[in-house]
């Protein structure tokens, strides 16, 4: 759990980062960059909250 949630943040903080260099240069590679790591930290919440709902299930049954 511990690393799904460090993954995510860093993701988080990653694309933070490149938008906020987009703003600052203009240049709209980052933007693009900025999308496409959004993209995988959405993907990483997806597992996390896909790990979490198994848990609970495993424990129903």
């Amino acid at each position: 759990m511990l690393i799904f949630r460090l993954v995510f943040g860093l993701l988080l903080v990653a694309a933070l980062l490149c938008f906020a260099m987009s703003v600052g240069t203009g240049q709209p590679v980052w933007r693009r960059r900025g999308v496409v790591v959004l993209k995988w930290a959405l993907i990483a919440a997806a597992g996390f909250f896909g790990v979490l709902i198994l848990e609970r299930l495993a424990l129903l049954l």
